[in-house]
């Protein structure tokens, strides 16, 4: 076997010979016998040359000759960081290309880019590129804070990625003062020596009055905030009560005892449940809202909702996918009332397999709205009022327990992987001003309500497979190899290890997050195999859910606040109706390739803002508490300091800076700081206690030092 250096050197003499300015086209006997390769290395040599074409080095003739290459052009989005560097993602392909700070050419957050490969990946080493034409700039407007000097003024952007301050020239700045946010329309995006220029547009308010902040995030990440009068207009015609022409031709089920599960904020329910016995067996109903009764395809409300894409959930408020008059009025499964619903009816035996099920158009009636903590109370903590409030619905929800768990303990045996980080739950004040942050536990109502719509989801999905019609599938693809190697050879510095061959298994991560439950480690390990593993997204083909470990999955449960639900819908009802004829089919499969695709980059825009409004508002709360101790542990090492997570989490760092007892190393193999002359050592899991000494709003980043006592307590 040809050994790398080997390998290497002849690639380099063979691309040397093709690139020497006396050298013809040849093809690859040729170009053998001239350099004198023997027969039975001939292979090798074709080996090499793909290599060179592939790495665009040089290039191949219709009639099989080599000559001189350019490099292949690639086309891309560029993401810059704040560093300077930068990455170029291209559609349809999971690794990004690295781009330094030396080949950015000038790119500008957001750019639609020209580039080309430079390196291609070796082993931990990734591709790199280089840029070198901007199609076109996708960053047209930024959101920062305005700051007045002498004749002309500078926005410093919210977002890290822009790297230079936007010049404004006198008479630009719309009347704003230094401390306003604001948001400014470029003209410029700068160069070597000129910095991006541009003028306001909208002065957001004051960086200190109530509401700026979020509002600057809003505007950052371009979230509508005002529906469309047209599409006001058309949600009034179409929100009317429920009549008999609406009831007419349904499944009428408003008899059924069922009823909504929802945190105790929520406005919009769209999902419903009920629950009895027939024999051993369960019939469990999962009621959808049937909002495509009142959304017609192609209607302006419609188009509003493909282009908000999801409903988007910040700190303090709710940017819908829909109207108020839908989403919180005629298609909210509110008690009482009746609604138009699509519902999944499934028959679900002892060992938690859908036996017979019945996807239909119905008509229902909520006995009663109720939320996470009335039911946790009844069935967690036996809570005798509540108990007598909801007794005549006691019963339901014991079944709903009981059908819980077994849904829970199949997924489980499949090899099902439960990510269980705490999510942020804030508080606030009529202000906006967080006054209290806590974790929002998940409890027992949640997880029956999460097994209940996993279930229809998965049935839903897997009928439509088999129907062999257009769809859209909620996809998770096996993770990637060499990231599963690099995880491997991370955590066995644990004593851990994952078997990784040539696919990586759902059990595999399922038995490892087992393992480190309740360790000191767990949050980093459970961290990384997270970011070890790839995106969900939505694709009109269904290649199964990895971390679900499903052959089969779809978003059928949310139509009010997510798009790919409300197009299933849509499916769905003309294929019940018989309306699903071979024009039909072609118009969907023209179509869902882009709602997929509209759908993904929606989502991924929500999940950031919201993201970054959670830290916003974390750091406001840490803002007042300078100075103030707090015990944590530490949930993260590296080179530059110690991440510790408080029990409400909140995460800081504590910087090697601010560790002034001694100078502290990084220690990579055993992921620990180590002082060189104390050798007190950091640790992951450790328990420590930190004082506030920084909460940045502009950067987002919070500050810690760790106590003087913090060894002493240990001893």
């Amino acid at each position: 076997m040809t050994n790398t250096n080997t390998f290497e050197k002849r690639k380099k003499v063979i691309y040397d010979f093709i690139c020497d300015d006396f050298y013809v086209p040849m093809k690859i006997k040729e170009i053998a016998m001239v350099l004198q390769i023997p027969r039975e290395h001939r292979d090798e040599l074709k080996a090499v040359l793909d290599i060179l074409e592939e790495e665009g080095k040089i290039s191949l003739s219709k009639r099989g000759k080599y000559s001189k290459g350019q490099a292949k052009r690639l086309t891309g989005i560029y993401q810059a960081h704040p560093r300077g560097f930068g990455f170029v993602a291209q559609e349809g392909v999971d690794e990004d290309v690295y781009i330094s700070e030396d080949n950015t050419n000038g790119a500008f957050q957001g750019d639609e880019v020209e580039f080309i490969i430079t390196r291609h990946k070796e082993g931990d080493k990734r591709t790199e590129g280089k840029i070198v034409r901007i199609l076109s700039h996708g960053t047209t407007k930024i959101v920062g804070l305005y700051e007045k000097c002498k004749s002309y003024g500078f926005v410093s952007p919210d977002n890290q990625r822009i790297l230079n301050d936007i010049y404004i020239p006198e008479g630009k700045e719309k009347g704003a003062m230094t401390g306003h946010k604001v948001v400014v329309e470029l003209t410029s995006y700068g160069g070597e020596h000129l910095k991006p220029e541009g003028f306001v547009t909208e002065i957001l308010g004051h960086i200190n009055d109530p509401g700026t902040d979020i509002m600057s995030i809003v505007k950052g990440f371009d979230l509508p905030t005002e529906f469309p009068d047209r599409v006001m207009n058309q949600a009034e015609r179409v929100g009317k009560d429920v009549s008999e022409a609406d009831i007419a031709g349904r499944m009428d089920l408003r008899g059924w005892e069922m009823v909504t599960i929802d945190g105790e904020d929520a406005k919009d329910l769209d999902d419903a449940v009920s629950l009895t016995k027939d024999g051993e067996n369960y019939k469990l109903g999962v009621h959808i809202a049937d909002v495509t009764n009142y959304v017609q395809e192609r209607s302006a409300l419609d188009r509003e909702a493909l282009k908000r894409g999801t409903s988007v959930y910040l700190a303090d408020r709710v940017i819908p996918m829909l109207p108020h008059k839908l989403s919180n009025g005629i298609c909210s499964l509110n008690a009482g009332e009746d609604r138009l619903a699509l519902s999944c009816i499934m028959t679900v035996n002892l060992k938690g397999e859908v036996v017979e099920h019945l996807i239909a158009e119905t008509v229902v009636c909520i006995n009663e709205r109720m939320s996470y903590t009335s039911v946790a109370k009844i069935l967690e903590q036996q809570d005798k009022e509540e108990i007598k409030r909801y007794g005549h619905l006691v019963p339901l929800f014991e079944r709903m327990a009981e059908l819980s768990r077994i849904l829970r303990t199949r997924r489980h045996r499949r090899g099902s992987i439960d990510f269980d980080f705490p999510e942020s739950k804030m508080i606030l004040n009529e202000q906006g001003h967080p006054i209290d942050i806590k974790p929002y536990e998940r409890n027992v109502a949640t997880k029956l309500i999460e097994d209940f719509m996993l279930l229809a989801n998965e049935t839903v999905a897997e009928e439509y497979y088999w129907r062999d019609l257009p769809f859209i599938y909620r996809t998770h693809e096996t993770p990637d190899e060499e990231k599963m190697k690099k995880l491997s050879t991370f955590i066995n510095n644990f004593g851990y290890h994952i078997h990784v061959g040539n696919e990586v298994r759902p059990m595999e991560i399922q038995k490892l997050l087992g393992k480190v439950e309740g360790t000191p480690e767990e949050a980093l390990i459970s961290r990384l195999v997270l970011r070890s593993m790839k995106q969900a997204k939505y694709t009109p083909e269904n290649t199964g859910h990895f971390g679900l470990a499903a052959k089969y999955y779809t978003h059928f449960t949310s139509p009010i606040r997510r798009y790919p639900d409300l197009q299933i819908h849509r499916i769905i009802k003309e294929n019940i109706r018989g309306r699903l004829n071979a024009e039909r089919v072609e118009h969907y499969e023209n179509i869902l390739p882009e709602v997929a695709m509209q759908a993904g980059l929606t989502e991924r825009r929500a999940e950031e803002a919201e993201r970054e409004t959670v830290k916003l508002k974390k750091v406001e709360y840490m803002k007042e508490r300078i100075g103030e101790e707090f015990d944590g542990v530490i949930s993260g090492i590296t080179k530059w300091g110690a991440y510790v997570e408080l029990p409400n989490t909140i995460e800081g760092l504590v910087h090697v800076i601010n560790m002034r007892d001694d100078h502290y190393e990084y220690w990579e193999e055993q992921y620990e700081l180590i002082g060189e002359h104390t050798r007190n050592v950091y640790k992951l899991g450790q328990n420590v206690r930190v004082r506030v000494i920084g909460a940045d709003r502009l950067q987002r980043v919070i500050d810690f030092e760790f106590c003087e006592d913090v060894f002493d307590q240990q001893l």
